[in-house]
């Protein structure tokens, strides 16, 4: 029963946040949330720094995914304390990967990439684990299933990936090539749910020159496929099927991105086949081989209602609450955009 109304809640709250941001996020005043003054122009102006909706979605999205790994993992009888110590050191691995990754493929500095950190995070996964096991061997605290962990892993992943792509409708990045492009029944079938940009902000405009063009929604299809996905993968992680949901989250996420990859008009690199549809397939071949090598661990059936207790804890929720600051910083902090502010006083009030 705890499973059914967990599933069935957050199925709906995310049907709610996917159809009210692919229907609004597009617009012009969904980019910036805040645009604060750092110093003084000319006369009256003010120069000042965007803080964007991108960098909100971004971050609540990379702590609802932390949040079902934390939840699964409790749920499956996983100890606390590793296994925040394994997503601390994956957080502060894949954070700052995203950006070096993005700038060797796309030769940017000021980009972001979620598919070469995830596969930064997925190759460092299983070297961690063993790391935090041996000390957890050297300190007697119970170990991590590897198994289990990498399932609860993808499974946040895939969740966070999904919810993240709204970042992408706000911020016009990751866009779709034109839908006159496409073959009539492609056409077709998209065309209500086509994607339009229209202000000079929006990456698809000042990038790709696209404004006022209906675009393929690779980011609204993204965020509907993986959802659900990662739903179903949670179900069959709360029936103990643990290589099965890792390899549902793993599979289906890699080969969209390889497909979607050909659905895009952004830049991604200099040659046809993009270095992140070759992560992509790698990332396949290698998680299929940790299937192959991980014992499947034989563990009670999770238990949903042990793992949501997990967010009673006072002091995770700050923990998470300062990991939200953290990342709403770093990736809500516009550089390519800036902001000449004024201000005035409402003489009428005085």
């Amino acid at each position: 029963m705890t499973e059914a109304l967990f599933l069935c809640t957050t199925a709906a709250l995310f049907a709610v946040a996917i159809t009210l941001g692919w229907r609004y996020l597009p617009s012009d005043r969904f980019q910036v949330l805040a645009a604060v003054p750092v110093r003084r122009g000319e006369g009256s102006l003010w120069q000042g720094i965007n803080f964007t909706w991108y960098g909100l979605i971004l971050a609540s999205a990379a702590i609802v995914g932390l949040v079902f790994v934390l939840v699964l993992g409790q749920a499956a009888h996983m100890a606390m304390v590793p296994l925040l110590a394994l997503l601390t050191l994956i957080v502060g691995l894949c954070v700052p990967a995203s950006r070096r990754i993005a700038r060797l493929v796309e030769k940017k500095g000021y980009t972001f990439t979620i598919g070469g950190a995830f596969f930064c995070g997925l190759v460092s996964a299983p070297v961690l684990i063993l790391a935090i096991n041996l000390g957890c061997w050297l300190t007697a605290t119970p170990r991590l299933s590897g198994q289990i962990v990498l399932a609860a892993l993808a499974i946040g992943y895939i969740i966070g990936e999904g919810l993240g792509r709204l970042a992408c409708l706000s911020f016009g990045c990751c866009y779709g090539k034109p839908l006159d492009q496409c073959g009539p029944l492609a056409r077709r079938l998209l065309d209500r749910m086509a994607v339009v940009f229209t202000a000079p902000t929006k990456k698809a405009v000042y990038e790709g020159g696209l404004a006022g063009v209906k675009l393929v929604p690779v980011q609204g299809l993204t965020c509907l496929l993986y959802t659900v996905t990662g739903l179903v993968a949670c179900h069959w992680f709360l029936q103990g099927r643990y290589r099965s949901a890792f390899l549902l989250s793993l599979m289906v996420s890699q080969i969209w991105r390889v497909l979607s990859e050909m659905l895009r008009a952004d830049f991604r690199g200099f040659s046809a086949i993009t270095a992140y549809q070759k992560m992509a397939v790698a990332a396949m071949v290698f998680g299929a081989l940790l299937c192959v090598l991980l014992p499947q661990p034989s563990l009670p059936r999770p238990d949903m209602a042990a793992g949501l207790r997990v967010l009673l804890d006072p002091l995770l929720i700050l923990g998470l609450k300062a990991l939200w600051l953290i990342l709403f910083l770093h990736f809500g902090r516009s550089m390519v955009t800036g902001a000449i502010l004024s201000f005035q006083v409402h003489q009428h009030r005085i």
